[in-house]
């Protein structure tokens, strides 16, 4: 209907010149085993107790549901869907706060901002729409991408979660180099040229 999928003969198919700042909805829908087997290979990760920062990605809130088996989890996050969804999971959850972008149902702006820089936590999981060996991480929206910075610098490990389609593609804005990322966990082995570049950076692969 808006132009973002395409039928096809066997269901849909993403049209690559509308993959910027889909809906929430929208990349929710997408690629869903995908992105449970690159959750599922984050777990062992986490620990009991431990404190994270999660981004409102949909793949990071694949592996939100997938920590149902560790305990006192303390999760901070601008994801309106995260906030909704897990507010009776027993895991502590604390909004960031801030202005509201609905079409990614995401909190941002100077109050995010601010909440994030009182804590300092053990993980930040974020996702991204783009890796380039020259250009880095890259996302798709600037005030989604500045609130993640802050994420990154509270965080004692970073850890990526990105498929394949990610790879050698370069988005709007940047988020960080390669070398700020402890661990990227992706759905196949990367080329050799990238192995060799994430292990140049100390980049832990899981894939």
């Amino acid at each position: 209907k808006d132009g973002i999928l395409s039928r096809t003969y066997g269901g849909a198919m993403l049209n690559r010149h509308t993959n910027e700042d889909l809906p929430f909805v929208t990349r929710n829908a997408l690629n869903t085993d995908i992105k449970r087997g690159i959750a599922l290979k984050a777990l062992d990760l986490i620990n009991d107790g431990d404190t994270l920062m999660v981004d409102p990605s949909s793949t990071a809130f694949e592996f939100l549901k997938l920590l149902g088996n560790k305990n006192n989890l303390t999760i901070i996050t601008n994801s309106i869907n995260i906030l909704h969804e897990f507010s009776n999971s027993g895991m502590d959850i604390i909004s960031t706060g801030g202005s509201l972008r609905y079409r990614s149902l995401s909190l941002v702006g100077p109050v995010a901002h601010d909440t994030i820089q009182r804590y300092n936590v053990d993980t930040a999981v974020i996702s991204c729409k783009g890796m380039d060996m020259e250009r880095g991480i890259t996302d798709s929206n600037e005030p989604e991408c500045e609130l993640k910075k802050y994420m990154l610098r509270q965080a004692n490990k970073v850890v990526l979660l990105a498929d394949h389609t990610k790879f050698d593609k370069t988005a709007f804005t940047k988020l960080v180099e390669l070398g700020h990322i402890d661990f990227l966990i992706t759905d196949r082995k990367p080329s050799e040229a990238w192995l060799k570049r994430l292990n140049e950076d100390n980049i832990e692969v899981l894939y």
